[in-house]
């Protein structure tokens, strides 16, 4: 990486500077998780499809980080079991979205006031089969505007055949040592589908759970552990896609379009 781009990771990779509130979705009826700023109208919004068998808590590190850069943060916490239905998930994703939209997240409880956000500036996360649910999420849902995938992975519906409808940006971040959802069967199929502008960026040295924070059962099950440096990169590059698409901040452009990408299209 040349020596402005190293700089950007280092700059986005740390936490923003928003204090952040941690939530539980659950007390509006949907298990998972809501990360915020402490106060904000009209802010980003962004929702996350958890991995196969993995709980929302894995990705707190990254929802936390995203909430300090003032983009609220939710992730349900739902189809967890060994059979997972992707619509309902997708479906689920979209709920989290309403209810991020449609409720005010801070109130006379919240230290720094009402916090609320912005229908305009609504985009999904997804990792693995969470991935491919975000997809098919997003091509149902035309608020939408921008979509940022980890290890994605096919998924029934079809993430490939859902990423035909999807025309908000994409960025798909693809573990170099997947064994669990290969990138050539999994990202590069999804992306070569997608019908918006859609990069896939390769993470030479990660495993499928590179992306998760923390301990659990399912890295007995699964090929990978959390890795720092992955979350590092992840944390760095998602928030500058998300600020990009959804406050309009060019500032970071170069971190995105610095990386050699495995498949890109404008």
């Amino acid at each position: 990486m040349a020596r402005g781009v190293k700089e950007l990771v280092q700059t986005l990779s740390a936490p923003g500077s928003h204090v952040v509130l941690r939530g539980d979705l659950a007390l509006v009826g949907l298990p998972g998780l809501v990360f915020t700023p402490s106060a904000g109208l009209g802010l980003p919004g962004v929702a996350l499809g958890h991995g196969w068998l993995q709980p929302a808590t894995r990705y707190a590190g990254l929802l936390r980080h995203l909430a300090s850069w003032g983009i609220v943060a939710l992730a349900p916490d739902t189809q967890r079991g060994p059979l997972p239905s992707t619509l309902a998930l997708a479906s689920d994703l979209r709920t989290a979205l309403d209810v991020g939209t449609g409720v005010r997240l801070g109130g006379a409880g919240s230290p720094g006031g009402d916090i609320s956000v912005d229908p305009g500036r609504l985009a999904l996360l997804g990792h693995g089969t969470g991935g491919g649910a975000a997809v098919v999420a997003a091509a149902a849902d035309d608020r939408v505007r921008a979509v940022t995938l980890f290890a994605p992975a096919e998924t029934h519906p079809s993430a490939i055949d859902a990423a035909r409808s999807v025309h908000a940006p994409g960025l798909l971040l693809v573990a170099g040592k997947d064994t669990v959802a290969p990138p050539e069967g999994h990202a590069v199929p999804i992306a070569q589908a997608w019908a918006g502008p859609v990069a896939v960026h390769a993470l030479p040295k990660a495993s499928h759970l590179g992306f998760v924070d923390g301990r659990h059962w399912t890295t007995l099950l699964l090929d990978g552990r959390p890795e720092r440096a992955t979350q590092r990169l992840t944390r760095a590059w998602t928030t500058a896609f998300l600020l990009r698409h959804l406050t309009g901040a060019r500032k970071y452009d170069a971190l995105l379009e610095t990386a050699v990408p495995l498949l890109t299209g404008v």
